[in-house]
């Protein structure tokens, strides 16, 4: 960018930095007080704005907040607010808005052709809203095969973390895990940083030291709020294009409902520049794409949606990253605590914990662990293909019968990084509410397997250190430890002709989420590498669905990253192109 151009964006940032001093933020669990947020059901039958974006998650919303600076942007978020709601604030009650199978909770499950329950976020600020809180960046690596510009992917990374991103309390278990894993040889010590390198390290988290949750939401404070609209329960049904005379389709409007069912449309301001950008999710994204004609041409007519442009990559290259976890009972009291510590393997496996009391499923007693309880679907009692309802009911009964002294201890698990392994995601029917059918291929490839396996040792390793000694019965072997596991909370094995499980046949029988789903978008196949679908003028997709492996050991802080990012570059291009008379601020 000339130097024009950089002092044109340093002003624009001094002025949005006057707002944002105005707007009076300060971390609370208390709802800010976001003027231009609205429900849906106020907005005018027919609108116009520069800039329509899709989607209020975890890559929408700092998107909305960068381009609002100089430009009119209405963000469009089919859930509701997260301020308000303990469920999301606070980190003791992690879990339960996972388990709220409510049509208006902000967790909206679905099941994967694998038979793994999953979970898709319905709430302003997306899965950030939703998850265990573990914030960490992409390798540098990443960030070089990718092709972003490595300075503004830090000034971005920095933009994130000055609102959201905190440095975790180090207690006891979490402790123990972290030595232990140097012990056996994970290293080096990387300390606390956000940076992705290879070794052991603390990472930082979006719950700060008073166990409240900071979501990219949190990251609307930075917006101009007379240039920004919000609007709640909008949930839109498609994208609508030009034809007549266009060498391809242009994306000029949308049409969303309300909460009440009430059909509205916005349009684009007339402006060559002007875009509509879906940042839906891996989920969310190629459906819109899909039901508004863009998407493989077969499929569509199968659902009687008229095609406009033959897209067969859209869906396609659908990967969600395999967890695996053993229990690991303590003898001693041990701190609630969610992800705080990694260890990078070499191998291909990332090595995590989480611990607490709250395992069970009374209200006394579930809390954290609904990362680990069947009520938020993460069921390893059987193969994922028998997680019904009723096996789902049959633990949860379980669970309540057991003395809270049986939830002492925590869990340490592995993520098989990338994966390798892909699928596709097709429409189930044209309702934009209804989700999906997606299949993952957990473990299709072998070199995912075989990472689980070293993954799964690398645990074992840790749980037989003497930095975690404190925190084990002696007489507890891995193998029993993979029976209590396997079986949690009633100790049986998923039955294999009363044979020894291989840790082959345990990463298969228990795999669950890890809620890093991406892919069905991605860059080269459906997007160009600045983010324009294919074919299409005026219209990009923005967030994970764009990636073709989940980055760092967590891709929440990347997505925001990258929502920052491409608001920085949509707004310099703007600037070369159009020169100051045309940018407003």
């Amino acid at each position: 960018m000339d130097s024009f151009g950089f002092y044109l964006r340093l002003f624009g940032a001094v002025l949005v930095g006057i707002l944002f001093s105005f707007h009076g933020f300060c971390y609370s669990d208390q709802a800010p007080n976001y003027t231009f947020v609205q429900q849906a059901t106020s907005a005018p039958d027919v609108s116009y704005y520069d800039y329509i974006i899709v989607g209020g998650g975890t890559a929408g919303c700092p998107l909305a907040a960068t381009l609002s600076s100089n430009y009119k942007v209405l963000l469009l978020e089919r859930g509701g607010s997260p301020y308000g709601n303990p469920n999301i604030t606070n980190l003791s009650s992690f879990g339960a808005a996972l388990s709220d199978l409510s049509n208006t909770s902000p967790s909206q499950r679905f099941i994967s052709e694998d038979g793994v329950i999953n979970a898709r976020a319905r709430v302003l600020g997306g899965g950030s809203c939703l998850n265990a809180g573990f914030y960490t960046r992409a390798s540098t690596n990443y960030v070089r095969a990718v092709g972003w510009d490595g300075k503004l992917v830090n000034e971005s990374y920095q933009w994130v973390e000055k609102m959201v991103a905190f440095e975790p309390p180090m207690l006891g278990w979490q402790s123990a895990v972290r030595d232990g894993l140097l012990e056996v040889g994970v290293l080096p010590n990387n300390g606390f940083t956000f940076d992705h390198i290879n070794g052991t390290k603390v990472g930082g988290s979006i719950f700060d030291r008073d166990g409240h949750r900071h979501t990219a939401a949190d990251l609307l404070h930075y917006a101009n709020p007379k240039g920004l609209t919000v609007l709640l329960h909008a949930t839109v049904h498609r994208i609508l294009f030009r034809t007549k005379g266009k060498p391809k389709p242009v994306a000029h409007g949308v049409i969303f409902r309300d909460a009440s069912g009430v059909k509205h449309k916005a349009y684009l301001n007339k402006g060559s520049r002007n875009e509509i950008i879906i940042s839906a999710g891996a989920l969310g994204s190629p459906q819109i794409l899909m039901l508004s004609g863009v998407g493989p041409a077969d499929h569509l007519r199968s659902h009687n949606i008229t095609v406009l442009v033959d897209h067969p990559l859209v869906g396609q290259a659908m990967s969600d990253n395999p967890m695996n976890a053993i229990y690991v009972p303590s003898p001693v009291d041990v701190e609630t605590s969610l992800i705080q510590v990694v260890g990078i393997t070499e191998f291909g496996s990332y090595i995590e914990a989480a611990s607490g009391r709250n395992f069970a499923a009374n209200n006394e007693a579930q809390g954290n662990f609904g990362m680990f309880s069947p009520q938020t679907g993460q069921l390893s009692t059987v193969p994922p293909k028998q997680r019904t309802a009723e096996a789902i009911a049959k633990a949860v009964e379980a669970m309540n019968g057991l003395d809270s002294r049986v939830f002492r201890g925590g869990f340490i698990l592995e993520k098989i990084m990338g994966p390798l392994s892909t699928g596709h995601l097709e429409l189930q029917n044209r309702n934009p509410n209804a989700n999906p059918i997606v299949t993952f291929n957990y473990f299709k490839e072998p070199e995912d397997l075989q990472r689980c396996v070293n993954g799964v040792k690398t645990i074992q390793k840790v749980v037989e250190s003497n930095a975690f000694s404190k925190f084990r019965y002696p007489f507890l072997s891995l193998k029993t430890l993979i029976n209590m596991t396997a079986g949690f909370p009633v100790n049986l094995l998923p039955k294999h002709d009363n044979t020894s499980t291989s840790l082959e046949q345990f990463c298969k029988d228990t795999v669950m989420t890890i809620w890093h789903y991406h892919g069905g978008c991605q860059v080269g196949m459906v997007v160009d590498h600045d983010y324009k679908v294919l074919g299409i003028d005026a219209l990009r997709v923005i967030d994970g669905s764009t990636f073709n492996y989940s980055p760092g050991t967590n891709p929440q802080a990347t997505v925001m990253m990258l929502g920052r990012y491409m608001g920085i570059k949509i707004m310099d291009e703007r600037i070369t192109s159009d020169g100051f008379a045309n940018t407003k601020l």
